[in-house]
């Protein structure tokens, strides 16, 4: 496993991250606890030291299994979690408010059971919270010894760049990572947020490297998982970002053959850890969340450090999986203004 710094930040972490979000989930997709402990436990063992979690992952189940499973680990890994979404029926169970975060926070640290986390996301943004007191709250808890670094998620661009510069008049606590949608075939937020996180010294950490299950092979385009099957894509329904309507486009399809191609020309490659190795060659990447619902798929993903994808092979897959920039981002780059 090999470690990268998270954006301007001197805190290191493995290239990959284990996700946990079906930890705990009353689903088919759902990772046993048993199992979701032994995932946890291999991970680490193999190198991994970068875990990631959101109190609102099966209500807080999820931290729980991941804190059972740090009992007499804590100390070898880099933890995170995130605050924003609705924990309890009150108007002040959820959003980005002084009071929520600070009442998460304790819950999360209870269900973790540590008494720091070190890393902190706001998991989305909260358009009624003046982000001047959600970033104020986030540098009290800093300055407590409760969190160590701070990131944020699903912001728009215009947003992120505010609270940036929020911290930095107020000389708070900055953003060192943001977790974002990103895989070959979501690609959107090239547009704006790679380069402001570049700019910016904040690590891109993506999530749903696989696009939802799609790029991992086993689907075909006469094949619609039906709702009883296994998988995201199984089970998603259509109006969430990791739907199979989204999914099963010809771009998308394209993109499949491509890696089938490269599959061929490397002996025990998988579509997954081709994926994988595909974004950790892309700019400003830290570290890219991967889940498992077994250990069988967490060892394949694990092997995608160890695939080093030519150069060849990254612009092919990139041309591919090309998409439509839109104005002013067509514009910018045929005049020479993209930079």
């Amino acid at each position: 496993m090999n470690y990268r710094a998270l954006g301007r930040s001197g805190l290191r972490v493995s290239e990959l991250c284990l996700g946990t979000m079906i930890f705990g989930e009353e689903s088919q997709r759902s990772a046993e606890p048993d199992e979701a402990i032994r995932m946890v436990h291999r991970f680490i063992d193999r190198g991994g030291n970068h875990i990631d979690t959101a109190n609102v992952y099966a209500d807080g189940r999820s931290e729980e299994i991941v804190g059972e499973a740090l009992r007499d680990r804590r100390d070898r890994v880099v933890l995170a979690t995130k605050v924003r979404f609705r924990m309890g029926p009150g108007p002040n169970d959820a959003g980005l408010s002084r009071r929520h975060i600070f009442s998460s926070v304790e819950g999360s640290l209870r269900r973790l059971k540590t008494d720091y986390l070190d890393l902190l996301y706001m998991h989305c943004s909260d358009p009624f919270t003046p982000i001047e007191e959600s970033l104020g709250a986030f540098d009290d808890l800093v300055r407590e010894g409760k969190v160590r670094y701070i990131g944020l998620s699903n912001f728009k661009a215009w947003r992120f760049m505010k609270a940036l510069a929020t911290s930095d008049a107020n000389h708070w606590s900055r953003f060192v990572a943001a977790q974002y949608q990103y895989s070959l075939v979501v690609r959107d937020i090239e547009r704006e947020f790679i380069d402001l996180c570049e700019q910016e010294g904040v690590g891109m950490v993506p999530w749903g490297p696989l696009g939802g299950g799609f790029l991992s092979g086993k689907y075909r385009p006469d094949q619609k998982p039906s709702s009883a099957g296994e998988g995201r894509l199984a089970t998603t329904p259509n109006h969430d970002e990791e739907a199979w309507d989204r999914r099963a486009t010809d771009r998308n399809w394209t993109i499949l053959d491509v890696m089938e191609e490269l599959i061929a020309d490397r002996p025990g490659a998988t579509y997954s850890q081709i994926a994988i190795a595909w974004l950790l060659a892309q700019p400003a990447v830290s570290s890219v969340v991967i889940g498992a619902r077994k250990l069988a798929q967490l060892d394949d993903n694990l092997e995608a450090v160890d695939l080093a994808l030519r150069q060849g092979e990254i612009e092919r897959l990139t041309q591919v999986s090309g998409f439509d920039e839109g104005y002013p981002y067509r514009y910018l780059k045929l005049y020479g203004g993209s930079r």
